[in-house]
C-alpha cells in the first residue's frame, strides 16, 4: 500500500464522509506553482488551493511577514485588544476598492462569513429583509450562504430549510442561451410577483461565477443592476470572493464594469493561504450594524493580517495583474486549439485574466453537458501530474486557476500534460 493510499485509509475512518477530497494526495510541501506529495510525486498546481495562493505556494516574503508577526504574538482578539497591522490592512483595502466613496472594512475568517455579515449590515441599513441572488452563484455552506447559493449538489442537498426572504434570478449566460435582458425581465417579474422592491435589502452577485462555471456577467448588465438598485434603495453586493486580489487581470474583477459596489465581500486570495475574509463598502451603510454586531474571535487574526499586508505589496511589485493577463492569455490561446482539435466534446474555452475554464459537451451541444468526461479528466489529469478543477451547474466545466506567480513554461508544461490527457481519453 502506498502512502497516499495508506493515509486516505486513516482519513476514512475518522473524517465525516461529507468532507471529502478530490484526490488521495498528500501533500509534503510546495513551492510557487508546483507540489510535491508524501511519496516524492511532483505536480503542476492549476487549483490553487481554489484561487486562495494566488502569490503561489510558501512565497518567501509571506513567510517572513508571518514569521515576524508568530515571534511577537499570534492572538489576542481584535475586538479585545486590537493591532497595528488590522488597522494598516484595513485602511489599504477601503483606499484599492472601487469607487470614490469614503469606505469602511471589517474582517472575519473565511468566505462564508463576509458574505453572512454583508447580508446582516445590508438587513441592518436598510431595514428590510429580502435579499436576492443568481442561479448557478456559490456563497458559501454557512446556511444563509447555502441559500443564497444557486447550486444545489453537492452544497444544498438535504440541508434544508434555508432562511426565508431569498429569491434567484436566471444569470445572463450567452452560451446557455440567457441574455442579459431575460434576466432584467425576471428582475422585473420578482418585483412585481414576489416581493416589492422597498422590502429588498439586498442583491448579491459574483462578477465572474465561480462554481457556477466561470461566466462573466456582462458589465453593461452589471451597470444596469447599479442603477436599478439605486432606484430602489438595495445594497449591491459584489461577491469578490474567488475574483479578486489580482486574479482576473484586474485587482477587483468589479471594476471592468466600472461601478461602484455597496459592499464587496472578499476571501480565498486575501491572505496568500492564511484564513481572513473582509466586507469592505461605503462608509455610512458599514456602520449600521451596531458595536459587538459584527466580528468574531478570530477575526483579523494576526498572522492573516501579517500576510494579507505582504499580499498587497507582492501583487503591486510583482505586477501580478499583467501577470494574470499573460497566463489567461497563454491558457486561452492553448486550450483553443484545443477546442479545434475536439470540437465535439470541449463546447467553449473562455477567462477573464488567469480565471480559465473549458466546457465540455457532448457531440458540440451545450445542452448535452459531459460530466462523465469532465471527471476523468481530472482524474486523469492526477495520474499525469497535474492538479484540475472541476465546477458548474452541471459538472461540466473544468476550471483553471494557477498561481499568478507561475512561470509561463511551468504553465505550458501543465497545458502539455492536459493535452496529454486528452488524447488518451477521446
Amino acid at each position: 500500500m502506498s502512502k497516499n493510499q495508506e493515509l486516505q485509509q486513516r482519513k476514512d475512518a475518522v473524517f465525516a464522509r461529507g468532507m471529502g477530497n478530490m484526490a488521495a494526495v498528500y501533500v509534503d510541501h510546495a513551492k510557487n506553482s508546483e507540489i510535491w506529495d508524501v511519496e516524492g510525486r511532483r505536480f503542476i498546481d492549476f487549483a490553487a488551493g481554489i484561487a486562495v495562493v494566488n502569490t503561489g505556494h510558501s512565497h518567501p516574503r509571506i513567510q517572513a511577514a508571518v514569521a515576524e508577526q508568530l515571534s511577537r504574538f499570534s492572538h489576542t482578539c481584535a475586538m479585545v485588544t486590537p493591532y497595528e497591522s488590522i488597522v494598516a490592512l484595513a485602511e489599504k483595502l477601503v483606499e484599492l476598492a472601487p469607487g470614490d466613496t469614503r469606505k469602511k472594512a471589517m474582517f472575519v475568517t473565511t468566505g462564508a462569513e463576509a458574505v453572512e455579515n454583508a447580508v446582516k449590515i445590508a438587513r441592518a441599513h436598510t431595514k428590510r429583509s429580502g435579499v436576492i441572488a443568481f442561479n448557478g452563484g456559490f456563497h458559501g455552506r454557512t446556511n444563509m450562504a447555502m441559500g443564497l447559493t444557486g447550486k444545489v449538489a453537492p452544497y444544498k442537498a438535504g440541508f434544508g430549510p434555508f432562511p426565508s426572504e431569498i429569491y434567484h434570478l436566471p444569470f445572463p449566460n450567452e452560451y446557455h442561451g440567457v441574455t442579459a435582458e431575460q434576466s432584467l425581465k425576471a428582475l422585473d417579474e420578482l418585483f412585481h410577483c414576489d416581493i416589492e422592491p422597498g422590502r429588498v435589502a439586498a442583491l448579491i452577485i459574483e462578477p465572474v461565477q465561480g462554481e457556477g462555471g466561470f461566466y462573466q456577467a456582462p458589465p453593461a448588465f452589471m451597470q444596469q443592476l447599479r442603477a436599478i438598485c439605486d432606484q430602489h434603495g438595495i445594497v449591491l453586493i459584489c461577491d469578490e470572493i474567488q475574483t479578486g486580489f489580482a486574479r482576473t487581470g484586474k485587482l477587483f474583477a468589479t471594476e471592468y464594469a466600472g461601478i461602484e459596489p455597496d459592499l464587496m465581500t472578499m476571501a480565498k486570495g486575501i491572505a496568500g493561504g492564511f484564513p481572513l475574509s473582509a466586507v469592505v463598502g461605503k462608509a455610512d451603510i458599514m456602520d449600521a450594524a451596531n458595536p459587538g454586531g459584527l466580528g468574531g474571535t478570530y477575526a483579523a487574526f494576526p498572522l492573516a493580517c501579517a500576510a494579507g499586508l505582504e499580499v498587497l505589496n507582492i501583487i503591486e511589485e510583482e505586477q501580478l495583474c499583467d501577470k494574470a493577463l499573460a497566463i489567461g492569455e497563454l491558457m486561452n490561446k492553448r486550450l483553443s486549439e484545443l477546442q479545434a482539435k475536439y470540437p465535439h466534446h470541449i463546447g467553449q474555452v473562455r477567462n477573464l485574466g488567469a480565471m480559465v475554464a473549458m466546457e465540455l459537451v457532448h457531440n458540440g451541444d451545450v445542452d448535452q453537458p459531459n460530466a462523465e468526461l469532465t471527471k476523468a479528466v481530472v482524474a486523469k489529469g492526477i495520474e499525469k501530474g497535474v492538479i484540475l478543477l472541476s465546477c458548474g451547474v452541471r459538472g461540466n466545466v473544468i476550471r483553471f486557476l494557477p498561481p499568478l506567480t507561475s512561470p509561463l513554461e511551468v504553465v505550458g508544461e501543465g497545458l502539455d500534460l492536459l493535452e496529454q490527457v486528452l488524447a488518451d481519453l477521446i
